[in-house]
């Protein structure tokens, strides 16, 4: 009951994050996803460091491996491990992907000063 509940709060969280005004919308987070692997594989991107890029590429293996922790043939149990890892991995992608495009933002206004 309370993974469930943590689980509602993060997409809650992450709903109003991207549901900000302001804020980078969901779209615009989703677009620099591969962007922002590549600055922080080039080590371009100091906000986020490549052990957590490395976690949340074992959590899109755990949701695509046919292999889980817990079986699927555990109805709930099965299906809801795969859910808060679904969750856990948007809410991170998305949040991580916010501040990557806060980043951008930032450095292109700062180049714009600079010339």
């Amino acid at each position: 009951m309370m993974a469930k509940a943590a689980r509602a709060a993060a997409a809650w969280r992450t709903y109003r994050e991207v549901t900000k005004p302001g804020s980078p919308g969901l779209m615009t987070r989703v677009r620099a996803i591969p962007r922002m692997v590549r600055a922080v594989m080039r080590g371009d991107y100091g906000g986020m460091g490549k052990g957590r890029l490395g976690l949340l590429a074992l959590g899109v293996v755990y949701i695509l491996s046919p292999i889980d922790i817990v079986p699927d043939f555990l109805t709930l149990i099965g299906v809801a491990d795969d859910f808060g890892v679904f969750l856990w991995l948007a809410a991170s992608l998305l949040g991580e992907s916010g501040r990557y495009v806060e980043h951008e933002r930032r450095v292109i206004l700062g180049h714009a000063e600079e010339a």
